[in-house]
């Protein structure tokens, strides 16, 4: 912070000839302002910027995606934390990108196909990816310009996608190296998977909705004496062809006697052991016998690696019983028949109704449950039994914990390190292979005379006509891949030439862990890759923790050796105004593109900066927003008062020889410098908008331009030049110091008042100067303050117009107080609107004296004051505030409230509590004397 030094920084000869219009129009400014911020090259990293870098990669939305609001939230905590270091002078980069994301843009694409009477299979492979890449051309970066009006300075020049030719390379180089390194492996486990999409789901696809399901009670005879029967309780009855062993808590009296004992399958002609489990049992939860399908349930696939169970799978890929399956599960025969080809709901009936038939199912009951489904097709999950692609996670995981436990890479809100250590510790090896075309190709080939058994072609019929006949290659467990970095001509061990590439792309997660160092041009060494790696900061979601940042800082690990980032800054989730998630079928959904239009962008950002309290959801309210276009105004109205002024002569002076407005102004703006500063380097932007909000609103608006209106209107005022001059530098400081959170009027209006360089962004951003504290002056405004609210809460109780003069005393019982009330009286008189007299304390006059803390402020009242309506007025207030502060007393009495609450909310809670109950004695003293006024 550089302004108020001398020489000046701010000379008459920097006075713009820009005018201020009447009113601020946000659509005209923020056009013409971002694209010559980018005309410039002002977002355009260098690494041979002198400054300490400060990078943060963009996560990438979806190349099909359109920017929501909590797109909005993330992108506008970047654009400020890119937007101060830039201008504090770091050598900043944000790089932006788009992810290809995969299952959601081949479903985009085919939909098209499907309205024009074509698929994807009829096209192929090759022409299906073409014509992908067409769509990506004409409607791909459709988020890109919508990112662009929101503000975002990014270096567009960089411009990243996941399926570039820079970061396929990357892909491929990592996949092969996990390989070499036993990372990577190819085995059949249990994943998610879509019937209608034909592919591997990660967890973060499959979306869950809680349903009204059913709980089956099962009775399952005892193979030794089938008299005796064990019941199990499950929600998939039809899976129970598909058990390998009951399992039993072993401390539960009820049934573990029969741990190593046998039963009979219902429905099928195998016995099946019962075996101890305390891991699977849950003691409370239905009959304390539970079924282990390993072949159908993840809990169930767990416990049978712990107890050696063989698995079989009973569904196809389009979750149909297969009737090889069937006959291996030992089906009874009639029921087999019924049951082929049937898809789940189906052969649940089926089931159900057989084992209700033979008396074995002993009850059903309601029963609530959480149904995953697709999230772009909607259809129903499955557990699937299936070959894939997977990392083994463990030697990943183990330096990823470690990293956040040493504090290598913070987590903030700290209270979040402990849900990412937790799922760390208990991660599963990771599925990177998915069944679509659309992504990067695994390069795996295989010879098909080494693995002629392995490799299998099959249709699928999805409709009756041709278009809907579908083949797929299918390659067992058991087929021997060969891992290569391009495509191998021959078989290293039988030389044939008949080779095929693996049809399976990689999980769209997997190019996406690498984007720290992929987006800097890994595998290459090149400058950006040394300058800006480790990038500084991430800012993402909670729901992405586990999928993405996790995966990022295995890879990053293991690729780089050294983490990522340094800090994980998690936002909230963004509700609506009573909390719940907004959503097209609620109709609660707030357009970000719409409210811009509406209130402007800036008045967006503040918005969202100013609600992103660590822990807590923003609860937003296009009221919110449109109440931050408010103090949009009341920096544009500021901006043009001072604007009037600052054609006229100005002078500097050293701050120690300014005036008290002055003085005191620098100091609190010194304060808010320095307060902002230390709250985003915190991360705390609500604070920091707050900070900034009071100071602007209060301080500088509402009381210190007040207070310089009478040097301003007289230009042989004392003093009246070096206002001038404060105030140009004040409101340039502002400007600056509001920069990142509202770029576009900062930069409109810096342009109109006197400034150095060509844009308020690459100014330096403020710094707190300690020579500027003066808290002698926050003193004195301190009793100004105090001593001028109580003259206007007088003037409302006694129904004096603002406009109309008042007669006043004032004093102190302190000497040295009552000498700064004196200093002070100019400026009392003006803000009070009145006229200062002294107060004999005779009764000749009548007078309201309101007094606290040793101020006495004595208000002449006229004698056509109906001192009764004042008394009645008076009494309804204070019965209002006592209400108030019973209700806060309740809060932090409340024990649950003071463990919850945050501790900045108890602090405003405990000081509001202090504030009304000093007023309640000013009250109760007023309301004496009106009484008394009456009584006379």
């Amino acid at each position: 912070m550089r302004m108020l030094r001398c020489p000046p920084l701010i000379t008459t000869a920097c006075m713009t000839t820009r005018q201020l219009d009447k009113t601020y129009d946000p659509k005209a400014v923020e056009a013409r302002w971002y694209h010559t911020w980018i005309d410039r090259g002002y977002f355009h990293a260098s690494p041979d910027h002198p400054g300490v870098p400060y990078s943060i990669v963009i996560p990438p939305p979806n190349v099909t995606g359109s920017l929501h609001v909590g797109h909005a939230l993330n992108h506008s905590l970047q654009d400020i934390l890119i937007r101060w270091r830039r201008m504090q002078g770091r050598n900043t980069l944000w790089l932006p990108g788009t992810d290809h994301a995969g299952i959601a843009t081949q479903n985009v694409v085919e939909k098209q196909l499907l309205a024009e009477g074509s698929s994807r299979d009829s096209l192929g492979r090759d022409r299906f990816i073409e014509r992908i890449w067409q769509w990506k051309a004409t409607s791909g970066n459709k988020i890109i310009s919508q990112q662009k009006q929101l503000g975002e300075s990014c270096d567009w020049n960089r411009l990243r996608f996941t399926m570039d030719d820079g970061l396929s390379k990357a892909v491929i180089e990592v996949f092969v190296r996990l390989h070499e390194d036993g990372l990577m492996y190819r085995g059949e486990r249990l994943i998610n998977w879509c019937p209608r999409c034909l592919t591997a789901l990660s967890d973060i696809e499959v979306e869950h909705e809680e349903i009204k399901g059913k709980l089956y009670h099962i009775r399952y005879p005892l193979a030794d004496d089938p008299t005796a029967h064990l019941t199990v309780a499950t929600t998939r009855p039809e899976t129970l062809l598909g058990d390998m062993a009951v399992a039993v808590h072993p401390e539960d009296s009820r049934h573990n006697r029969l741990v190593g004992r046998h039963v009979l399958l219902p429905l099928t002609t195998r016995r099946i052991p019962v075996v101890a489990d305390p891991i699977l049992v849950d003691l409370e939860f239905g009959t304390g016998a539970v079924k282990i399908t390993p072949a159908h349930d993840f809990n169930d696939f767990e416990a049978g690696e712990r107890h050696r169970l063989s698995r079989l799978s009973l569904y196809d890929e389009q979750a149909k019983m297969a009737s090889s399956a069937l006959r291996d599960a030992e089906v009874e025969e009639n029921l087999r028949l019924q049951l082929e080809m049937k898809p789940v709901q189906k052969a649940r009936t089926l089931v159900v109704a057989a084992l209700t038939d033979r008396g074995l199912l002993e009850k059903t009951e309601d029963h609530k449950m959480a149904l995953g489904h697709c999230y772009r097709c909607k259809t129903i999950v499955e557990p699937y039994l299936s070959p894939q692609w997977f990392v083994k996670i463990h030697p990943l995981a183990e330096p990823a914990i470690k990293a956040v436990e040493t504090g290598a890479i913070r987590i903030i809100p700290e209270g979040w390190k402990n849900n990412y250590l937790g799922w760390m510790r208990e991660i599963k090896d990771w599925c990177v292979s998915r069944q679509i075309w659309w992504g990067h190709q695994i390069p795996a080939w295989y010879c098909l005379t080494c693995n002629a058994d392995s490799v299998l072609t099959r249709h699928t019929q999805e409709s009756t006509d041709e278009a809907g006949k579908r083949e797929r290659i299918v390659i067992t467990k058991n087929a021997r891949p060969i891992v290569a970095r391009s495509a191998p001509t021959t078989c290293p061990t039988c030389g044939g030439t008949n080779l095929l590439r693996d049809p399976d792309v990689l999980d769209t997660w997997f190019s996406s862990g690498l984007w720290p160092f992929s987006t800097l041009g890994w595998p290459e060494q090149t400058p950006e890759l040394k300058t800006y790696y480790p990038t500084s900061t991430l800012v993402t979601g909670l729901d992405i923790l586990f999928f993405w940042v996790a995966r990022m800082i295995m890879l990053g690990l293991k690729f780089m050796g050294d983490v990522p980032f340094r800090d994980v800054y998690i936002h909230a989730l963004v509700r609506d105004a009573e909390g719940q998630k907004m959503s097209k079928s609620k109709g609660n959904v707030i357009d970000p593109l719409h409210v811009m239009d509406q209130f402007g962008t800036d008045a967006l950002r503040f918005t969202l900066a100013s609600m992103a309290s660590p822990g807590r959801d923003v609860r937003l309210a296009e009221e919110r927003i449109e109440g931050y276009r408010n103090f949009a105004n009341k920096i544009w109205n500021a901006a043009r008062f001072a604007h009037m002024h600052l054609d006229k002569p100005r002078m500097s002076k050293p701050v120690s020889e300014r005036s008290f407005p002055d003085r005191w102004i620098i100091s609190r703006l010194n304060h808010t410098v320095r307060l902002v500063n230390d709250e985003l380097d915190a991360y705390r932007f609500d604070r920091a908008a707050l900070a900034l909000y009071q100071f602007m609103w209060h301080e500088y608006c509402d009381w210190y331009l007040e207070l310089i209106k009478p040097a301003l209107q007289d230009t042989a005022a004392e003093g009246a030049e070096t206002t001038r001059q404060t105030l140009a530098e004040t409101l340039e400081i502002i400007m600056r110091l509001l920069h990142p959170f509202m770029p576009f009027i900062t930069e409109e209006i810096w342009q109109a008042l006197p400034h150095e360089g060509d844009s308020v962004m690459t100014r330096p951003y403020p710094a707190a100067v300690a020579a500027w504290a003066a808290p002698d002056m926050e003193e004195n405004f301190a009793l100004l303050e105090q001593t001028v609210s109580l003259l206007r809460t007088a003037r409302v109780l006694l129904t004096y117009p603002p406009a109309q003069p008042i007669r006043f005393a004032v004093t102190h019982d302190d000497p040295a107080r009552r000498r700064q009330v004196e200093a002070l009286h100019p400026h009392i008189a003006h803000l009070g609107r009145g006229v200062i007299e002294q107060d004999s304390g005779g009764s000749a006059v009548k007078r309201l004296r309101m007094v606290t803390e040793g101020l006495t402020v004595a208000i002449t009242v006229a004698d056509d004051v109906d001192v009764q309506k004042a008394l009645d007025r008076l009494l309804k207030q204070t019965d209002e505030q006592a209400k108030e502060i019973g209700r806060l007393e309740g809060k932090l009495g409340n024990a649950d409230f003071t463990a919850k609450a945050p501790p900045e909310v108890i602090a405003d809670h405990q000081q509001r509590l202090r504030t009304l109950r000093g007023d309640q004695t000013i009250l109760a003293s007023s309301a004496a004397q009106l009484r008394a006024m009456l009584e006379a």
